[in-house]
């Protein structure tokens, strides 16, 4: 299965996987679609991609002067740092340039910038580039001081390094748009940023992504692998997503529910519908509301749901207030009390606890 693939890639650290022009231009257009201006006067930082490869720079640097872009940087890892030469391409774009320099093009990272021209309208054939002094980790000094200088982050970062490269972000309390697994809803560093509003999911959830491409070294195998029209090799999840702090306009739009009389009445799940009432956790006062379009309009206290509910969270309609875990313990959780919520002495799966917003 595709899912298995990129969970053995995390653990393996092999997580060299780049995202398609499609998924990023479809994400991008929903925050455009919102606030045409979002990213206007501002300096955009593409701290894990490197062009030759990645879309990701090449996608803003088209769009430079039409996103009215102020300053585009993109820095990527050297090869010898990530372990993992056979993925290696060299590329031409490098090898043909006058500053490609043989001792340095497999230890150093390179760096590539583009910046407004008054005096005409920028393109991606204006983007500079040159070796970094070092290897271009995110976590060096070097890309720290770029991070500084940004205002948004952008990228897929390797999922094996995730939860610091949050950190990361959030510790220089930057904007940004970045993808990973859904699993990372609940990692204790994540989950916390979620339920005080600091990130969000974006647009695309799941299969709602076409896919990321992989390298020629990766093994392409399953149902959802295949290999595009122009040779890339493309493996397909159902558990991946974006996560931001740009507000977007899906994010305020109201999940329209039934009552919970209608939903025992009419309900399209069968473990809802016919039942006389909800199920009750054992070990705290909450219902079990296994499907997000199962939750009750009319039921005022709180709710266990699934952790996919966050792809139709409206901020304005619930509140999220723990989950199923010791770090998303809600206030009033007896700490002496299991945090896995149980039906009838059985555990649920990871849970979100919500209710809604007092009108």
């Amino acid at each position: 299965m595709a899912t298995e693939f990129l969970a053995n890639a995390k653990s393996n650290k092999n997580d060299e996987f780049y995202t398609q022009w499609v998924d990023i231009e479809s994400e991008v257009q929903a925050y455009l679609e919102y606030n045409p201006d979002v990213f206007r006067g501002k300096t955009i930082l593409c701290p894990c991609d490197d062009p030759d490869w990645s879309n990701f720079t090449k996608y803003f640097a088209l769009h430079f002067s039409d996103y009215g872009i102020k300053k585009l940087i993109s820095t990527s890892y050297a090869v010898e740092s990530k372990g993992n030469k056979e993925v290696f391409q060299y590329s031409l774009f490098e090898m043909n340039d006058p500053k490609y320099d043989e001792t340095k093009t497999l230890v150093k990272g390179k760096i590539f910038v583009l910046e407004e021209n008054n005096s005409e309208k920028v393109n991606i054939d204006h983007l500079q580039w040159d070796y970094m002094d070092g290897d271009g980790d995110f976590r060096s000094d070097e890309v720290k001081k770029l991070r500084d200088e940004a205002d948004i982050i952008i990228t897929n970062p390797p999922f094996s390094l995730f939860r610091e490269f949050v950190a990361w972000i959030v510790g220089a309390d930057k904007q940004f748009l970045i993808i990973s697994n859904v699993n990372a809803i609940t990692y204790k560093e994540i989950f916390p940023l979620i339920r005080d509003n600091k990130m969000w999911m974006g647009l695309a959830f799941g299969r709602g992504f076409k896919g990321f491409i992989i390298p020629d070294s990766y093994p392409l195998s399953g149902a959802e692998s295949r290999i595009d029209e122009h040779g890339n090799r493309i493996v397909s999840t159902n558990n991946t997503i974006w996560f931001t702090n740009l507000d977007h306009g899906r994010r305020h739009r109201p999940l329209p529910l039934m009552t919970m009389a209608d939903n025992l009445k009419f309900s399209k799940h069968k473990n809802i519908r016919g039942k006389t009432s909800y199920d009750k956790y054992d070990n705290f006062n909450a219902i079990e509301v296994p499907f997000t379009d199962a939750i009750p309009s009319d039921y005022n206290g709180v709710m266990g749901v699934p952790i996919s509910f966050l792809n139709k969270y409206c901020p304005e309609q619930f509140e999220i207030i723990g989950c199923s875990y010791d770090y998303g313990r809600p206030e009033g959780w007896d700490k002496s009390i299991n945090m896995s919520v149980t039906v009838n002495g059985v555990n649920t799966y990871k849970r979100l606890l919500i209710k809604h917003k007092e009108v």
